[in-house]
């Protein structure tokens, strides 16, 4: 009993961490956009995180975790309905290191995650009430199979060599990614983000603020890769800090190094997404991996923020805060790291984690595309010109996060 409330209890600790990186990417999306967007950006971010939850208690955590089921799709009912003892007390054999309703708190905060992706990759030129019914399909319906396929015991996780995906590089980070991939293409770029053929930067309004955002998300990623031991083993749990935090400052060491060599110039926001790219890079083996492991790892994935960042503006596609680059690219690369480092490395491990990748890049393209297109050719997802330049807080919520305040004169 007292090992179970210690487990427990460390679950609940990282439940509240990965609940408060929730903060960190509103801070980040709105540091790194436009001050006009503020408002915009910020209800979003609210809404995806208060539906979310509502809809894992509804529909998703019965479908993510169905039991016995080993296929494709699951479904156990609506609701919650937690396991009880004849005394009526719950049922703390749930699980061995938390109890039933820890399991669905956590497992809830990390619901919301992929629809956060998504608002920074849109944000300043999407409709609000379409954003809005994206969210609830995509959290409420499609995030919750992808999770099946493997945290629910799934096909992914009956292959001969399972499919390896401790926190979420590919299960989290790139179902989002592919979402906002998806959005972006059929979204279109901001106005005066390409010009003549030539890309322009359109500056974030409040640098410090997403450096703060970065900041909250390296302290939360601590309950979000932590948390996955599912347990408070201490050489586990430690081991799975060292390498989180090691894979960061691996990260945002390399991008920022690689961008100075590649622009001539020390650019902030390089260094804060090379940062994300190392945690979202060992999140897929965080647990496997040995200190060395996991330098490499994030070393790799600072890099590849630089050149990703590069192709998709040459691609024409405009991602505000770099979530395609951070979330899917780095995600994927994370997922493919197992294969190659660490104690699951082996080429029938790395084969497994393609058939991963490539069957979350199926289902999320598809589903994403299906759900915003519908959306694009009936009720629009796109705000007008005039919305766009004047900014969608006084258009779209009548607000302005900052407003100027004058002493009245006597």
């Amino acid at each position: 009993m007292e090992l179970l409330t210690i487990n427990n209890v460390w679950m609940m600790i990282c439940t509240a961490l990965v609940f408060f990186m929730h903060l960190g990417f509103a801070f980040l999306e709105i540091g790194l956009t436009r001050q006009k967007n503020t408002i915009n950006i910020l209800f979003k971010n609210m809404f995806i995180i208060t539906v979310g939850l509502l809809l894992y208690t509804l529909v998703g955590f019965n479908l993510m975790y169905p039991g016995d089921f080993n296929g494709f799709l699951g479904f156990a009912g609506f609701g919650l309905d937690a396991p009880f003892t004849d005394a009526g007390d719950l049922d703390l054999g749930y699980n061995e290191g938390y109890t039933y309703w820890t399991d669905f708190l956590f497992q809830g905060m990390f619901a919301a995650t992929a629809a956060t992706i998504v608002s920074g990759a849109v944000a300043e030129r999407m409709k609000i009430g379409p954003f809005m019914i994206f969210t609830i399909i995509y959290v409420g319906l499609i995030y919750p199979i992808a999770g099946s396929w493997k945290w629910g015991g799934g096909f992914l996780d009956q292959l001969s060599t399972p499919f390896y995906d401790f926190a979420g590089s590919t299960l989290v980070h790139s179902v989002g990614g592919w979402a906002a991939l998806v959005a972006v293409c059929l979204l279109g770029s901001r106005i005066g983000k390409f010009k003549e053929g030539e890309i322009q930067a359109i500056p974030g309004h409040n640098i410090p603020l997403a450096t703060a955002g970065v900041i909250i998300l390296w302290l939360g990623w601590f309950g979000f890769n932590g948390g996955s031991v599912l347990s408070a083993d201490p050489a586990l749990t430690s081991l799975t800090l060292v390498t989180t935090c090691l894979a960061a400052a691996a990260g945002g060491v390399v991008a920022a190094l690689v961008s100075t060599i590649k622009y001539k110039n020390l650019d902030l926001t390089m260094f804060l997404n090379g940062i994300l790219g190392g945690l979202v890079g060992i999140t897929a083996g965080a647990d496997q991996m040995s200190p060395t492991d996991a330098i490499l790892i994030g070393g790799i994935a600072g890099a590849i923020i630089v050149f990703a960042v590069s192709l998709i503006d040459r691609l024409k596609l405009d991602d505000p805060v770099g979530a395609i680059a951070v979330h899917l690219v780095c995600g994927v690369w994370g997922t493919l790291a197992v294969g190659i480092f660490g104690e699951l490395a082996g080429g029938s491990q790395f084969l497994s984690q393609l058939i991963g990748v490539a069957s979350y890049a199926v289902l999320c393209i598809v589903s994403s595309f299906i759900i915003i297109y519908t959306l694009k050719k009936t009720v629009g997802i796109r705000v007008s010109e005039r919305e766009e330049l004047e900014g969608l807080d006084s258009h779209e919520h009548g607000m302005d996060a900052y407003p100027d305040f004058r002493l009245n004169e006597h």
